[in-house]
């Protein structure tokens, strides 16, 4: 940005700035680096920008233009340095930005009541892989977990336990505190996207890392089993026991496209396929029925687990999560 008109506007004393904290239409929460909150709107030259993601995103770094009662326009939208998005519904190019800054995504599941979709995990940890952005695994309501057999004793393990060696996963259960601090350590000093299907109980988990706030929480479908939403939009809020810490409160997502990312790239969004990417006997391997494939023969003496690479068979052959 030296140099450029964006980077003149920004040293401007007469701008200050800031984190779009939430962001409803064409209005835009705004929490300056004093903590000064302002309802802010672009500028109108702003509009020409962007064409193929979102002009303005909750997480943007923006310098701001103060005016009277609280409010304040947006002059600069500064360059974002990580992005969690998906392509947007009936286009095949525009990017829907769900967090703009993230340095992490935790993804929230629940061990019952729903049923959990690892299925659905598997493909909430492609988005954040192919976006480079670092992930964790919150599996809630382990109030609620029982042993499978003498040999499972726990259902959570059991579903969970996979993903161990290449995520962190956090078991939790706000009833009894379970997990609830080592969680809140993880994420200090860390902008955290939380996502998650909804009725696992996000909204919960987020009231017992921060009870200075409150969300509003949402009860299971007894028709659908599916959980009711209770987040409309995304929103940034600050861990008030950590200086610099924001959670990102994303929508329940019920289902999430792969649309966009390209089928030969997939294999690279599953840390435990990585070791043996590259050394298959054709270049052009998909690793679903090739011979002398390196992941095929590593699926076949366990080096791999199977649960997780028939999830990316799914995904490679473009199968839907129902």
């Amino acid at each position: 940005m030296i140099g450029s008109p964006e980077a003149s506007l920004a040293e401007s004393a007469d701008l200050r700035h800031g984190v779009v904290v939430r962001a409803y239409g064409k209005f835009f929460d705004v929490v300056l680096d004093d903590g000064t909150a302002l309802l802010c709107t672009p500028k109108g030259t702003l509009k020409r920008e962007r064409k193929k993601t979102d002009l303005i995103a909750v997480g943007d770094e923006v310098m701001v233009a103060p005016l009277d009662d609280g409010e304040g326009q947006i002059e600069v939208v500064l360059p974002r340095r990580s992005v969690l998005s998906r392509l947007a519904r009936h286009t095949t190019d525009t990017e829907q930005v769900i967090l703009a800054n993230p340095d992490q995504v935790l993804f929230i599941f629940s061990v019952r009541d729903p049923e959990p979709h690892v299925r659905m995990l598997d493909r909430f940890l492609v988005l954040a892989e192919i976006r480079h952005l670092p992930a964790r695994i919150g599996v809630t309501k382990m109030d609620l977990d029982a042993p499978l057999s003498a040999d499972q004793p726990s259902l959570a393990h059991a579903l969970f336990g996979v993903y161990e060696a290449v995520y962190p996963v956090h078991y939790l259960s706000v009833r009894t505190g379970e997990g609830i601090n080592d969680l809140r350590e993880a994420l200090a000093g860390t902008i955290t996207a939380v996502a998650g299907p909804s009725g696992v109980g996000k909204s919960s988990l987020l009231n017992a890392l921060d009870p200075s706030e409150h969300r509003e929480v949402g009860e299971i479908s007894a028709a659908t089993g599916k959980g009711r939403h209770t987040t409309i939009a995304t929103q940034l809020r600050p861990l008030a026991e950590y200086p610099g810490t924001f959670l990102a409160d994303t929508p329940g997502m019920r289902a999430l496209s792969l649309r966009g990312i390209p089928s030969d790239e997939v294999d690279e969004c599953f840390p435990e396929l990585r070791p043996y990417l590259g050394t298959c006997f054709y270049s052009d391997c998909t690793h679903l029925h090739e011979p002398k494939c390196t992941v095929l023969a590593a699926l076949e003496e366990g080096a791999i687990p199977r649960e997780r690479y028939e999830s990316y068979a799914a995904m490679r052959r473009g199968e839907s999560l129902d």
